[in-house]
């Protein structure tokens, strides 16, 4: 049997369909994450099977179902193969797609894909899966349609129908995939914490197939955005550019080139705008004493922590925090 190669793959995960948008569909709700429904109405996820399963020397029989299907896998690696639709006019009306799922990838597969799972050899693979759909809701709680509004990657994702699509996960889409079948299995497969975690779930997934789209078109945009992320997400530390430049694998004077030319300042800058913005709400906002502050936001120098708060608002720490208007905190006395 021959594989098709990673690029042939790559190409297939980001093709847009028609033919399986409505797939699943009925009046009472969708199997599909791509029914035009979703965009318009309000709707909640409702969840038919979610396991962790380990397989070997394993081949499944073609399958379908009306509802769309997460495969994540944890370890090993495994054959995904899927009968893709190409085109109702011709007589060959689907072709098998293969995909090599390995460990900290998943694939997303659309309702009334007819999909197998292979597994060769004697080395094992182990999986989590869920399987979900959509159900009509008045419940006041927030729905595809409402995160779509608010959040660019959702919306994007949703309105390009794929029959399936494969990421890499840096741990963070696992995390909260785990998270949702721990609370199911508590609430029994309903809940308002588990459509919530739903919801987190697909904006993650969104987030992450939409940095996958701009890694394709624009290498430096991409290495620009995960600087950002990186800085988010450390700027508590005595990190410096060398620090971001390795953490995205690129030199630190190519980095600040191409950061400068994104984002209109540089990395340092983006730094030092964060930490005096991280200062101003601790500032505001807690009673942390002013002398710890530098630490919580990554300036070792408190003297130094100062001169930078003063450029950037005008007025010294103990000037802003004495002239803001607080939310006061109240502590129970022992």
């Amino acid at each position: 049997m021959e594989h098709k190669s990673e690029r042939a793959f790559a190409s297939a995960v980001v093709q847009p369909i028609q033919s399986y948008r409505d797939a699943g569909s009925s009046a009472q709700g969708t199997g599909s994450l791509f029914g035009q429904q979703l965009m318009a109405e309000q709707y909640r996820p409702e969840f038919y099977a979610y396991y962790y399963k380990q397989w070997q020397d394993y081949s499944m029989a073609y399958h379908q179902h009306p509802s769309t299907e997460i495969m994540y896998m944890i370890s090993g690696h495994c054959l995904i193969e899927l009968q893709i639709q190409q085109d109702a006019q011709a007589s060959n009306g689907s072709a098998p797609v293969q995909v090599q799922l390995k460990k900290g990838q998943f694939i997303m597969i659309d309702a009334n894909v007819p999909h197998r799972l292979i597994v060769e050899g004697s080395s094992p693979c182990r999986m989590l899966n869920v399987e979900f759909g959509f159900a009509p809701s008045s419940l006041q709680l927030p729905s595809l349609f409402q995160m779509a509004g608010e959040e660019e990657a959702l919306a994007e994702l949703l309105s390009q129908p794929q029959h399936y699509f494969v990421l890499s996960d840096p741990e963070e889409v696992y995390y909260v995939l785990k998270s949702l079948v721990l609370e199911l299995d508590q609430q029994h497969r309903t809940g308002t914490m588990a459509d919530l975690l739903f919801i987190q779930l697909l904006v993650r997934i969104a987030r992450l197939w939409q940095d996958t789209q701009i890694h394709s078109t624009s290498q430096t945009e991409w290495y620009v955005k995960r600087s950002i992320q990186y800085i988010h997400q450390n700027y508590d530390r005595p990190i410096r550019v060398e620090h971001i430049a390795s953490a995205v694998n690129v030199h630190p004077g190519y980095l600040h080139r191409i950061f400068k030319k994104h984002m209109n300042t540089t990395p340092t800058d983006y730094l030092t705008r964060l930490r005096m913005e991280k200062a101003v709400m601790l500032l505001g906002q807690t009673d942390i004493p002013i002398q710890e502050i530098a630490d919580y936001i990554g300036v070792s120098s408190r003297q130094y922590f100062h001169l930078l708060f003063k450029k950037h608002t005008g007025q010294t720490p103990a000037e802003y925090r004495g002239n803001v208007v607080r939310y006061d905190r109240q502590y129970v006395e022992e």
